[in-house]
């Protein structure tokens, strides 16, 4: 194992730790039972997940009851699908519900308004009689037609003779189900949930000569949804798909870390519709109010390209329907210099793998062989050969200043001119170049009528000079733009 990757997962670990002590405790919710062939989970990164269940089950001829619990708590009712792998001709589903009329103290005081129950107080005083109401106080009437109040907080325990009807204690769906034999048959329920989310989650360790790095990613999988799955084939979906709006009703974490083995990759990544989808190549199992994380990608000594740009003024063109004609509109300025980092998603380049968007962190080694973080930006789904561009800070030792220095306009002839004048220092012990960023954000029309360096035109609204400035040294840039409209 190379140095750089055992640092890589040292941060991944420590990471884990720290979460798993901010953000532990919730009770445990059981897991969702499933057959050897039978649990699969497809988890698209838009708090959104396809579960399908498979389980053996008795029917009778005729008419069956079919009760289905531990489903997701955040479960899409109106996305649910029953089927029958074993009879699906004979087996015909009449109605389908969604019971999630959860038992809870409040619920059943609710439920037993106008009844006898008993209740202990914390100082161990007994307490029996008609409840009357328990929405905000517990009020009781005894049988002498005493009235008693009690507070929520001064009870210790509630007695109630049997858990009325309606109740129960777990998200359950259920079916009536019309059977033309009798046995047993393998059933598969389908439906969407929402409470789970997956995001990618990249670490980069910069080499000493910062010109390549070495990428790990992992996929974070957090899962919110009320129940668990275990021993599940995990399929993770990225890309943007589209969903109808509607007003269906959708009512602290233990984090997993669990490390690739250096064999094999345990996550496969294949083209699916216009999507891509990471398929876990064992199964896995996700607890309720767990965050688990698996590695899906990684690469050594990747080529990079580090960088400064300045953008002075930060403007862009929004679509006026007229020329901006005040003379101090954009002339703002700000002082920092931006540290960019730049490489490729190519095969060549030792990657070549579609990138889901997520944070991607980046760490450097010191002089001492400890790492430290310089910075972290969001990527978005990047396809193989695209390059990722990040913004990692701010420079320390280098500044800019931008200042307006001319600003003519002739509303007659319809025309303006402005010049700028923009001041690179380098106080680091290199020499360097900056990346100067302009916006032409006035109209639509314009020329540089001249300029001190080249520069390139980006867009239609923005060009870009590269200026070199040595070290301990200044360099100042000047241009002159004409607007015409």
């Amino acid at each position: 194992m190379t140095k750089k990757r055992w640092i890589v997962w040292s941060l991944m670990a420590i990471l884990a730790l720290v979460s798993a002590g901010v953000l532990s405790g919730g009770a445990q919710v059981p897991p969702a039972a499933a057959q050897e062939e039978g649990l699969e989970l497809a988890v698209y990164n838009q708090n959104l997940a396809l579960v399908k269940d498979r389980r053996g089950m008795e029917l009778s001829e005729g008419l069956n009851e079919v009760r289905f619990v531990d489903v997701a708590a955040q479960i899409d009712p109106t996305s649910v699908h029953f089927r029958s792998l074993s009879d699906p001709e004979g087996t015909v589903v009449l109605e389908q519900n969604y019971e999630y009329d959860i038992v809870g103290s409040a619920k059943l005081l609710q439920k037993y308004v106008d009844q006898e129950i008993a209740v202990v107080t914390a100082d161990g005083q007994e307490y029996a009689g008609t409840l009357l109401s328990g929405a905000e106080d517990v009020i009781l009437e005894a049988a002498d037609g005493q009235v008693t109040v009690l507070k929520l907080d001064q009870i210790k325990e509630f007695t109630f003779p049997a858990l009325p009807e309606g109740l129960i204690t777990r998200p359950t769906l259920v079916w009536q189900v019309q059977s033309v034999q009798g046995g047993s048959q393998d059933v598969e329920v389908t439906y969407l949930t929402g409470g789970i989310n997956w995001q990618a989650n990249y670490i980069a360790v910069l080499a000493e000569d910062e010109q390549s790095l070495d990428l790990d990613g992992w996929v974070t999988l957090d899962n919110r949804s009320g129940t668990g799955y275990e021993d599940a084939r995990l399929k993770l979906i990225a890309g943007d798909i589209h969903r109808a709006a509607t007003d269906g009703r959708v009512v602290e974490e233990d984090i997993v870390y669990e490390a690739a083995a250096e064999a094999a990759p345990q996550v496969e990544e294949r083209a699916f519709f216009e999507y891509h989808l990471y398929e876990v190549q064992r199964p896995v199992t996700v607890k309720d109010q767990q965050t688990k994380q698996i590695e899906f990608v990684t690469a050594s000594d990747v080529p990079a390209e580090k960088f400064f740009v300045y953008d002075g003024a930060q403007m862009q063109y929004w679509g006026v329907y007229q020329p901006v004609e005040d003379p101090s509109y954009g002339t703002a300025s700000n002082k920092k210099i931006m540290v960019m980092l730049e490489f490729t998603n190519g095969e060549e380049q030792g990657l070549g793998v579609p990138l889901p968007r997520g944070t991607l962190r980046v760490y450097k080694e010191d002089v001492d062989g400890s790492t430290l973080l310089v910075g972290e930006d969001a990527i978005d789904h990047t396809p193989e050969d695209e390059q990722v561009r990040l913004y990692v800070g701010d420079a320390f030792d280098i500044v800019g200043e931008r200042i307006q220095t001319d600003f003519q306009v002739d509303y007659d002839d319809g025309w303006m001119e402005e010049s700028y004048e923009i001041t690179l220092r380098n106080h680091k012990d290199e020499d360097i170049e900056v990346r100067v960023v302009e916006h032409m954000f006035r109209w639509t029309q314009w020329q540089i009528l001249e300029s001190s360096h080249d520069f390139e035109k980006m867009d239609a609204q923005t060009i870009e000079f590269r200026v070199p400035v040595e070290t301990d040294g200044e360099t100042v840039v000047t241009y002159t733009v004409r607007y015409e409209w």
